[in-house]
């Protein structure tokens, strides 16, 4: 029995050799060998798991419809390659801070407790960057 005790999806389709050797108890002489070629393949769950995912991020492509999570259906965190949720919500708020007016600036029509001082708005693009 041979078994592959680090599995990741970085190692699907790299071949391995494995060499077997026959011989009588007795004797060091080989009798017989054999070169066995092994590559690692996605199981059938895996590979559907991923289908899945491939299609419902088209879905949403397709729809424009960005930055939508539903919290009805749970989803498959291991074979997710993308930013996660959280990430992107805190793109999003740097981004929102970097737009609104800085403290001292009288013409605008935000109100004043939105004004951000310089130091929180350096806060926001050193996180953003």
């Amino acid at each position: 029995v041979i078994r592959h005790r680090d599995v990741r999806a970085s190692y699907y389709g790299v071949i391995d050799k494995f060499r077997l050797q026959v011989s009588e108890q007795s004797q060091r002489k080989a009798l017989g060998k054999k070169e066995i070629i092994a590559t690692l393949l996605p199981s059938a769950k895996e590979q559907q798991q991923k289908e899945e995912e491939e299609k419902r991020i088209k879905e949403h492509l397709a729809e424009s419809v960005f930055f939508e999570q539903t919290l009805c259906q749970p989803e498959n965190r291991t074979a997710s390659s993308g930013p996660s949720l959280l990430t992107v919500f805190l793109g999003v708020v740097c981004v929102a801070a970097l737009m609104l007016p800085t403290l001292g600036e009288m013409e605008s029509l935000v109100p004043l407790y939105l004004h951000l001082s310089v130091n929180q708005k350096l806060v926001a693009a050193y996180v953003l960057g």
